[in-house]
């Protein structure tokens, strides 16, 4: 049977929410891994999840990227394995080079917690497998640097490339600008190698993976873990 890691760096705060989620409701084997004991690659799928790791020091997700663990992240990327960053853990992907662009500070200048929509832009990757293209998922926020942002001919190669995975819609389904809470380059809110293999996403989905936590008792972030299980087990 497949197995999970969820890696831990000092000022993680959802590490244990995802834990909760592949353990007790979606029933995997996983566990909990501090960052200096991932030393080699033995586990199907790793998490990198979110929270302050190091306190944003420096940039958020800086210091966390240059942790020895990150280097066997590389490598199981490299092989293929399904790697996932929420919130700072896309932050961290992105600051070791493992996921394109930058992660910058909201343009608001204000920390952003709130419930919003999200398009499915990609089916490719083991973690939107199960969903349909132009498919909306409800799924909070929590970040004061969340706004995503490349160069225009990155973004073009990105596009083409079929690596934008995600972007912040409002109730037609539309980007806007309304519709985007931190003023992320053409609305992206979750983005994936060129393999496929390795997403990182700001929303939290496992904040809204189990219904009696949401507002109206859905559990439309679920998906995204439930497809990266079909994958380890089912295969592509």
């Amino acid at each position: 049977m497949a197995r999970v890691a969820v890696v831990q760096f000092p000022g993680s705060n959802c590490d244990l929410d995802a834990l909760e989620i592949l353990q007790k409701t979606i029933k995997v084997p996983t566990d909990l891994v501090w960052h200096q004991a991932l030393k080699n690659d033995q586990y199907d799928a790793y998490i990198l999840p979110g929270g302050f790791s190091y306190g944003d020091y420096l940039r958020a997700g800086a210091i966390a990227a240059t942790s020895p663990s990150l280097e066997t992240i590389r490598e199981a990327t490299e092989r293929g394995k399904p790697v996932l960053g929420i919130c700072n853990g896309f932050q961290i992907l992105v600051e070791a080079g493992i996921l394109p662009g930058a992660v910058l500070r909201n343009t608001g200048l204000r920390f952003v917690c709130k419930w919003t929509r999200l398009r499915i832009e990609s089916t490719r990757t083991p973690f939107t497998k199960l969903a349909n293209k132009d498919q909306a998922l409800r799924i909070p926020i929590a970040h004061n640097e969340g706004r995503y942002y490349l160069d225009n001919g990155q973004l073009a190669e990105l596009e083409k490339r079929e690596q934008i995975v995600l972007r912040y819609v409002d109730e037609n389904n539309i980007p806007s600008e309304d519709s985007n809470p931190n003023g992320s380059m053409d609305n992206i809110a979750g983005i994936c190698n060129k393999e496929g293999n390795v997403m990182g996403l700001m929303p939290h989905p496992e904040r809204a993976s189990i219904p009696i936590l949401t507002p109206d008792n859905h559990s439309e972030g679920r998906m995204i873990f439930d497809s990266m299980i079909e994958t380890l087990e089912g295969g592509r």
